[in-house]
């Protein structure tokens, strides 16, 4: 699972530099200038946050899938914000890459996806 991370986030990293570089680096997309969201393959599609302090939100979807950016965006103010950021026990490296290994916002977390794809099926 550790290995799949990493290719993914390869991808995505090396996905938005690509577009940032045949963009214009004026663009008004917080942490992402080149405003790279999404890319679909023939069995995923691949969505992509940067938060304006750089925190970066990879989320996987079927093709068919809507914009996740409400989603991803949500998940950064409303749970990273508030179970990581303000937990005084996590120390935020911003120069070392490493999982969020806090068991209450992976709890938060999980229980939020599973309630968004619950009524993504239904609906």
């Amino acid at each position: 699972m550790e290995e799949e991370a990493k290719l993914v986030y390869g991808v995505a990293f090396s996905t938005r530099n690509i577009i940032n570089k045949l963009n214009s680096k004026d663009s008004p997309q917080g942490g992402n200038p080149g405003g790279f969201m999404s890319f679909a393959t023939n069995t995923y599609r691949l969505h992509y946050y940067e938060s304006p302090t750089g925190v970066k939100f990879i989320l996987t979807t079927d093709i068919a899938a809507a914009s996740m950016q409400p989603v991803l965006e949500m998940i950064y103010r409303n749970i990273y914000v508030e179970y990581v950021v303000k937990n005084p026990l996590f120390n935020v490296d911003p120069l070392v890459s490493s999982p969020i290994e806090n068991d209450y916002f992976r709890a938060v977390l999980n229980n939020y996806i599973r309630e968004i794809s619950s009524t993504t099926t239904t609906a």
